[in-house]
């Protein structure tokens, strides 16, 4: 009598389909944390030095946060 295992885990046989919509959710991923580095750099850059100030921030700040922001 044979028998066969099917509780084994086949590692590499993700089709096609799988794989590229895994890249094309990471490419998606990637536009949407650009995207959002974008609108708070853009947001950041349209406050006034005063206003910045009161955040605690400095012009040249602006990059380095909207840079970690999209990282979240």
């Amino acid at each position: 009598m044979a028998a066969f295992d099917t509780t084994r885990t086949s590692y590499g046989s993700v089709g096609f389909t799988a794989r590229f919509g895994s890249a094309v959710s990471t490419v998606l991923g990637a536009i949407a944390t650009w995207n959002d580095a974008r609108v708070t750099r853009n947001s950041l850059a349209q406050l006034s030095d005063r206003e910045l100030d009161d955040i605690g921030l400095v012009r040249g700040d602006i990059d380095m946060v909207a840079h970690s922001q999209a990282r979240i």
